[in-house]
């Protein structure tokens, strides 16, 4: 038969047969899940399951024979199972199913193993490392809790807190805390919160229960979830001997709701006391300073330089003076010593001068040259007859004219 065409397409009679007989050849497979609802049709002899992935939200319907259901007793909603099914594919709903031959309850045995498994599984990845682990705030702005609606872990976790600082704030996300909705409802809760800007710090809760009751709190897409959130997360599950896999992921483990309630807060009486008791550290510290740079003063104070500060000044002021009076008299000397080589220097030069050779009776002649200046007459020569002459004497100048008969010099009486 050729495939189907636009012009000639299957009708869907032909579609649902294929595919059922495609589906029959797949044989029987062995299925773990958890189951989350069992009902049963009365006077059908067959019970309907579903059996739900735990890491993911994903799900299948199961049917199998009531009396398989009853060799089963301890089967119930949150069970964790091992099916050996074939896949039924059913033309007229156009639906998948599972028809069980065998259902096996998974023992705690088994999940402790398998939990084990895990646990190495992330410790390899780094997931417990210390180096990853992030300190909460010291006093955060906001707690959020991740806790079961009305339950005895959200009490004792507010009210822990509240009594050791009454001003801390919650913001409560109620979820299942065990069953099949438990982790996908965390897992939400966990995304709001660390999408809050004021929740600088988150609290999962959970009082204490079964290794079932627990066996969210060891799911892999919580822990996983839990590492990757950006909020510092304080897990508190249980009692004290119980270890979930969230505690190794956490960045704080907390053994109880009520240990969680006491860490996420400071106790506002421990840090009152502590402030009064570094208060009186300091003053005790500031007095003990003051009193030190007291005693370093008052020794000070007592030594000779500043018990009597005037004397020193006192001498010092005395040579200052000896050395002003000796400077003042080596000044005056000098002055006075200067002072009398002028006055001998100015005898000297007034004995040499001009004026005073004048006044022994010497007269200097002087004549005009060609060019109209005034010379000094040195020689005959320079006074022709008729030229005209300037007698300087000591009393003035007198003019004449150069006449008569010219005497050379020796030859005069």
């Amino acid at each position: 038969m050729s495939g189907p065409t636009p012009e000639e397409p299957w009708p869907v009679r032909t579609v649902a047969r294929k595919i059922a007989e495609w589906i029959n050849r797949l044989g029987t497979v062995w299925v773990e899940g958890q189951l989350t609802q069992i009902s049963a049709r009365p006077g059908t002899g067959t019970a309907f399951l579903t059996l739900r992935d735990p890491a993911a939200d994903v799900s299948m319907t199961v049917t199998c024979s009531m009396n398989l259901m009853r060799a089963q007793p301890t089967l119930s909603e949150g069970a964790r199972v091992v099916v050996h099914a074939k896949p039924t594919y059913f033309m007229n709903r156009g639906t998948i199913s599972l028809r069980a031959e065998e259902i096996r309850a998974v023992g705690i045995g088994e999940l402790l193993a398998r939990i084990e498994r895990l646990r190495r599984l992330l410790a390899a990845e780094g997931l417990f490392a210390r180096e990853r682990k992030r300190r909460p705030p010291f006093l955060p702005k906001k707690v959020g809790l991740i806790t079961g609606r009305a339950s005895a872990a959200e009490r004792d976790v507010i009210a822990n807190a509240s009594a050791r600082w009454p001003a801390v704030a919650f913001r409560i996300e109620n979820v299942a805390v065990q069953g099949a909705l438990a982790v996908p409802q965390i897992v939400d809760a966990l995304s709001v919160l660390d999408r809050d800007p004021d929740v600088e710090v988150i609290v999962i809760a959970r009082g204490g229960g079964s290794v079932e009751d627990l066996l969210p709190f060891s799911d892999e897409a919580l822990c996983r979830a839990v590492s990757a959130c950006r909020t510092p997360v304080l897990s508190a599950i249980g009692h004290e001997p119980d270890t979930p896999l969230l505690d190794h992921v956490a960045d704080v483990r907390c053994s109880t709701p009520t240990d969680a309630g006491k860490r996420v807060v400071p106790d506002v009486a421990e840090e009152t006391a502590r402030v009064r008791q570094l208060r009186d550290r300091a003053r005790r510290a500031l007095h003990g300073w003051v009193d030190r740079e007291r005693r370093l003063l008052e020794s000070l104070r007592s030594r000779p330089v500043l018990a009597d500060p005037l004397t020193p000044l006192d001498r010092h002021a005395d040579a200052v003076a000896a050395l002003t009076a000796r400077t003042r008299r080596a000044v005056l000397g000098r002055v006075t010593a200067e002072e009398t080589a002028l006055i001998a220097t100015r005898a000297r030069l007034t004995t040499l001068g001009p004026a005073a050779t004048l006044d022994r009776g010497y007269a200097v002649v002087q004549y005009t040259d060609a060019d109209g200046s005034a010379r000094v007459l040195r020689s005959l020569v320079d006074a022709p007859d008729g030229a005209r002459l300037r007698i300087r004497v000591a009393d003035g100048a007198l003019h004449a004219v150069a006449t008569g008969d010219r005497e050379p010099a020796g030859e005069g009486g």
